[in-house]
């Protein structure tokens, strides 16, 4: 592969990743609206929090499927991408299950989720970085694991607010905007040169 064939595959990429940002940044930010609307009194499950909870790490494989297929480097191992999407559909199920039983019990499950999908997004923002605007997912991914723990170790004692999931995926709609724009900036610069 030439030097050119190699800049213009890297900036496919760039593009494919901006857009993605930009999707799972409008994603997050309505599920965000529609998540703080429906459980600011939630203390008991109901049949539309287990959707949105359900919907979201279901929204979060299929966008990292979306992220494998558009990588142009066929040869690096894509395990921690892929661990990704498992860990999430399974997630998905054990959300729709723990949500109709309690509260903290999907609080539980949301903050299992949180803290092993957050190893895989740091693991890989930090091989892409040089495709540019990973600073954010790396910082993503490493919240992801703390705001996880403090899931789990809310829920674990009975209480804490299923809102939290939305406050956690408020910050991730952050971090893929910032990610964007900044993936954004740096294309345009590659483009001016």
């Amino acid at each position: 592969m030439t030097t050119t064939e190699t800049t213009t595959t890297a900036t496919i990429y760039g593009r494919s990743l901006r857009t993605l940002y930009f999707v799972r940044f409008a994603f997050a930010l309505i599920w965000v609206g529609i998540m703080f609307a429906i459980s600011a009194d939630a203390t008991e499950p109901n049949a539309l929090l287990t959707v949105l909870l359900v919907i979201y790490p279901l929204f979060d494989a299929a966008a990292v499927l979306w992220q494998l297929r558009a990588d142009p480097d066929k040869q690096r191992s894509k395990a921690a991408e892929w661990i990704n999407v498992v860990v999430s559909v399974a997630i998905a199920i054990a959300l729709g299950i723990a949500s109709s039983i309690a509260i903290p019990a999907a609080l539980a499950v949301w903050g299992v989720w949180a803290i092993i999908v957050g190893v895989p997004q740091l693991i890989a923002a930090i091989r892409n970085r040089r495709n540019g605007g990973q600073v954010p997912q790396m910082l993503s991914g490493g919240i992801s694991v703390f705001a996880g723990l403090g899931f789990l170790l809310q829920a674990l004692q009975g209480n804490g607010m299923i809102s939290g999931a939305a406050g956690y995926a408020s910050l991730g709609a952050i971090f893929f905007l910032v990610s964007a724009i900044r993936l954004g900036a740096k294309l345009k610069k590659e483009q001016s040169a």
